[in-house]
């Protein structure tokens, strides 16, 4: 199928049934992108995908499964023929724990979800991407201020979303031959459910608990839409947006 006139382009979007994920899929399809919204609850997708039905597409997936994955992209293939933008954004926090506490499946469940699931689907995305006519994309992979540094007892997570950040730069250097683009935004304190236990106190560094400020996921939304839009001859490599006042300068 030849690429559709008269949108920006096609992107995928996992984790797209409910918080960050939702308000990214939102903001493109606003923004004239035909959105394929990925995630394990159909219903939640549906609802995502509600206002745009002719230009969203839900799909059940679980990105720790590498045939759930390939059947993602065979239905963007199917539908629209080609692929513009994936933003890797499926992700879980925990379980939490210290390097003795995290059980050994516990590790393996985190490591399938925030690094295998970014894999899998870039490794599909990347395919496409080389194929198609014309060839090129960008891929956004969303990482995290535990990227740079963690916070106490979450030795799965952190050491995840360390690894997006080598994934990042493999896929760019891998990527530039063919006008693939790859970069990575690192969020601190996004208002979702996921975070909201931050506005009720959370362990630091130091042993306190403190309330950390949370900011508006329009913020992070309008931040990927600006990375999505650039040409594939401009990259945003990384970019770190963030609550100002959270305690990430001097974490530690």
């Amino acid at each position: 199928m030849a690429a559709v006139t008269g949108v920006i382009g096609v992107a995928v979007v996992t984790g797209g049934g409910s918080g960050l994920g939702r308000h990214i899929a939102r903001t493109l399809l606003s923004a004239g992108w035909q959105v394929a919204v990925a995630g394990r609850r159909e219903a939640e997708l549906q609802e995502t995908v509600a206002a745009a039905s002719t230009t969203g597409l839900a799909v059940p997936t679980d990105v720790s499964v590498p045939e759930s994955v390939t059947a993602l992209f065979d239905a963007v293939q199917e539908r629209w023929g080609r692929l513009d933008l994936l933003v890797n954004n499926a992700g879980v926090t925990g379980p939490g724990g210290a390097v003795d506490e995290l059980e050994p499946a516990q590790w393996q469940q985190i490591v399938n979800v925030n690094l295998t699931g970014f894999f899998l689907c870039a490794h599909h995305a990347v395919k496409l991407m080389k194929a198609q006519d014309p060839r090129g994309g960008r891929i956004i992979n969303n990482g995290s201020i535990s990227a740079h540094v963690p916070r106490p007892r979450s030795v799965g997570y952190t050491a995840t979303k360390h690894a997006i950040t080598g994934l990042t730069k493999s896929i760019s250097l891998d990527g530039r031959p063919f006008d693939i683009a790859c970069g990575q935004i690192d969020i601190g304190n996004a208002a979702t459910d996921m975070a909201a236990k931050m506005a009720k106190g959370i362990p630091q560094a130091n042993g306190a608990i403190a309330v950390e400020p949370l900011m508006d996921l329009e913020h992070v939304a309008s931040a990927v839409l600006y990375m999505a839009s650039l040409p594939l001859d401009a990259n945003v490599q990384f970019m770190t947006i963030m609550a100002t006042k959270m305690p990430f300068i001097g974490r530690g």
